[in-house]
């Protein structure tokens, strides 16, 4: 069963094609089953070796691949949800015929907004089956890296914007996170909660509203997560920057209401000691240097009584 794309008007709009160019380049011995080049199956037959069949009223077979995405999509979500993602290279086939079936059946389609990312390279390269460069979450979390830290990378990248993953990217982005995790434990333990001056109402209003506007600027994360450290590193009180991170990890989703018990590598602790040394010595240029490195390890150092 073909669906015929000339019955639906508006089938070249979503992605803007030029059909008369897809018909002049076509091949000659075009698909007897199609009346255009572009239409596509909804349900395919004749094909006994296909493990995968079920019997219907058009033969017995096994839906296309595009309306295998609606019909699960609707499933799950009913005939008209919000957002529709997938890669770029989806737009002038996949997407617009998931769009046609939306019609066809609903008399409208299914999502209301499409995104469509970027590819992922890894190393420089497309991550695909044929290059053999696939990287699984699982093989990650062997190497010992948190997969939360793969979030955390995905969110400094606007979904439109190509992301080169590499184990260093990957280092880099598990070390602020576990900068980020060791901030908003030290905020736990610090000052109660203090009555905010109209400055610093209007301090906290400001990074909420940014907050909200980089998201509604086209999902720009990369940009509220640059909110994020902005806020932490602000002078409003201790008690209104935790509350704030927790909010906006609820979009997030870096689960940093978890208290995790961090064990300070050997490394560090020796910084920690060599750094308490120069500063009961007086030696506090000395110390700060130690303090930084402690800090590019994803420590932060206080010395604040908590």
């Amino acid at each position: 069963m073909v669906f015929d794309t000339s019955k639906f008007p508006d089938y070249a709009k979503f992605a803007n094609l030029n059909l008369e160019d897809q018909k002049a380049g076509a091949r000659t011995e075009v698909d007897p089953e199609k009346r255009n080049p572009w239409d596509f199956l909804l349900w395919v037959t004749n094909q006994p070796n296909h493990i995968m069949q079920w019997d219907s009223p058009w033969g017995k077979g096994f839906p296309g691949w595009h309306i295998e995405c609606t019909a699960m999509s609707t499933k799950y979500l009913g005939e008209r949800f919000d957002i529709h993602t997938g890669g770029k290279e989806h737009v002038p086939v996949h997407h617009t015929n998931e769009i046609a079936q939306g019609y066809g059946a609903f008399g409208h389609q299914t999502a209301d907004y499409w995104l469509h990312n970027e590819w992922l390279l890894v190393n420089g390269e497309k991550m695909s089956k044929s290059l053999g460069n696939n990287v699984l979450v699982t093989d990650l979390i062997e190497k010992g890296f948190d997969p939360l830290a793969l979030r955390y990378l995905i969110l400094t990248t606007h979904y439109r914007t190509g992301l080169n993953f590499t184990l260093e990217s990957l280092t880099a982005a598990q070390t602020a996170l576990e900068k980020l995790r060791n901030q908003i434990a030290a905020l736990k333990n610090q000052a109660d909660r203090t009555t905010l001056s109209p400055e610093k109402e209007k301090q906290i209003e400001v990074f909420r509203n940014d907050f909200i506007e980089s998201l509604n600027d086209d999902l720009n994360v990369a940009k509220a997560i640059a909110i994020v450290w902005s806020m932490l590193g602000s002078n409003i009180p201790s008690a209104d920057k935790y509350d704030l991170v927790m909010s906006f990890d609820e979009i997030l989703g870096l689960k940093l209401n978890e208290a995790k018990v961090v064990t300070l590598p050997e490394s560090v602790k020796e910084l920690i000691e060599k750094r308490s040394k120069l500063r009961s010595e007086g030696k506090y240029e000395e110390a700060d240097k130690i303090r930084d490195e402690i800090v590019a390890a994803g420590f932060e150092v206080s010395d604040k009584a908590l």
